[in-house]
């Protein structure tokens, strides 16, 4: 690596990787750093024995940002799509029930009481203001609608997104649509309505994606593409002005291989979890680093286990289900892969993933793969009348797996962004910061790159 680089990006998850891609896009000499042996972070896809295993991100919805990069990369061809029709289902009293994901399937629905129903439609032709100090997703849900939609839909979908717990979670800071929504019109169904109608792009269906050869596709060509320029099992152990205290230009140190290297940048982009990222910002803004540092994450076990189908006695056929926590298991919920994809498990077999853990459940990873493996099988075979055990299975457990927007989380942002600000030079990209979806994550890479490139060439 040259001793001076414009940009630096430290880290290769998606985030990093699509900074550093449109950076170098648009002529700009961005190199990235990453202390693994290998890019994409908790994306990771692995074909063992037959089966085609998501290890982090199960799938992603096709967001335009997303769709073009995959264009521009050549590799949309490769893009395979959720059958849009897929039936979601929720464990309720033990059996699986399809999730009235539509408003007609909602009020027909035998699942919520008429108490329920009437919530609904009392947002939709009431007022109401939201309050003033930040509120939990559970606190809203009781608030304007039920406890019993908190336990039977809310709940659960918050898990299968955050893997957070809807009483600690910041109904502003997750869900920022659905506070503005009900603060702009009195009504949250109201608001959400108007919000669509107002979007000047073409609208477009949300859709279910993945790849042929699993997520990972996406990173493989992105870290194809950057090349050189793209430095593994390389970690930055210190960042400081270079030369005087006001300085814009940073010198980074690199080790790698046992060395050591000193190059300096205009501009850093820490593109890390954010312990990483506030241990690198130690030297440059203290307060900034202690801000970052407080962020919590949660820990998630995932859990890949294939069956013979002939050792099934459901079908299989949808996305898979959610578990409410009033349910007493700790599996959060279990997508059914090969019904969604093409290629996931061999003939005649299936792949079905769980996941374990989360803000409701963080002792969880302290049990070993096996236990987890074994406490899985327990818990779905009833649900889904599987006879034997798996033949195949793999635990991944992260320990830090997803940040938590918990109450506070808008307020916390905002001032930790007023401290960035003081730093100039200095960006961070990360599913803290927009959302944890792949589609954010790429969203919010690329207008940071945007701001560097405006940044280098004024």
């Amino acid at each position: 690596m040259t001793t001076h680089v414009p940009a630096l990006i430290v880290g290769a998850g998606i985030s990093g990787l699509t900074c550093a891609y449109h950076l170098r896009k648009s002529g700009i000499d961005a190199q990235i750093v990453e202390a693994a042996d290998r890019p994409g972070g908790v994306i990771r896809s692995d074909r063992r024995d037959g089966f085609l295993l998501e290890l982090g991100p199960q799938s992603f919805s096709g967001t335009p940002q997303l769709l073009d990069l995959c264009r521009d990369l050549g590799i949309a061809d490769e893009l395979v799509e959720a059958p849009p029709r897929a039936p979601r289902f929720l464990l309720i009293k033990g059996q699986l029930k399809q999730a009235p994901l539509s408003p007609p399937a909602f009020f027909a629905s035998s699942l919520f009481s008429a108490k329920t129903k009437w919530s609904i439609l009392r947002d939709a032709l009431g007022h109401s203001t939201p309050p003033y100090a930040d509120e939990s997703v559970a606190a809203f849900t009781r608030r304007k609608f039920s406890a019993e939609l908190l336990d039977k839909l809310v709940g659960p979908f918050v898990s299968g997104i955050y893997a957070g717990d809807p009483e600690k979670l910041s109904l502003r800071a997750a869900f920022p649509q659905v506070h503005e929504a009900e603060r702009a019109a009195s009504s949250v169904i109201r608001g959400m309505l108007r919000a669509a109608k107002s979007k000047s792009r073409p609208k477009q269906r949300p859709t279910l994606q993945s790849f042929k050869n699993g997520n990972a596709t996406l990173i493989n060509a992105l870290a194809a593409n950057l090349g050189p320029a793209l430095h593994l099992e390389t970690s930055v152990t210190e960042i400081r002005r270079a030369n005087a205290e006001r300085s814009t230009r940073y010198e980074a140190t690199l080790a790698m291989q046992g060395s050591t290297e000193r190059i300096t940048a205009g501009n850093i982009v820490l593109a890390t979890p954010t312990d990483a990222a506030a241990m690198l910002l130690r030297n440059l803004h203290g307060e900034a680093s202690s801000a970052l540092a407080s962020i919590e994450y949660t820990p998630i076990y995932v859990v890949s286990l294939g069956y013979r189908k002939s050792d099934l006695s459901h079908s299989l056929d949808g996305f898979g289900f959610l578990v409410p926590r009033s349910e007493g298991l700790r599996t959060l919920g279990t997508v059914w892969n090969s019904s969604l994809f093409p290629g996931r498990a061999p003939e005649g077999q299936a792949l079905l993933t769980s996941f374990v853990g989360g803000a409701t459940d963080p002792q969880a990873v302290a049990l070993s793969p096996n236990e987890i493996v074994a406490l899985v099988h327990k818990e779905i075979a009833p649900l889904l009348q599987i006879r034997e055990g798996p033949v195949f299975s793999n635990a991944a457990l992260y320990p830090r797996a997803l940040p938590q927007y918990n109450l506070g989380y808008a307020e916390r942002l905002a001032a930790f962004q007023k401290l960035r600000a003081e730093v100039p030079g200095l960006w961070l990209t990360g599913n803290y910061l927009r959302g944890p979806s792949l589609g954010a994550c790429i969203e919010h890479s690329l207008s940071v790159a945007e701001q560097i490139r405006e940044s280098i060439r004024r």
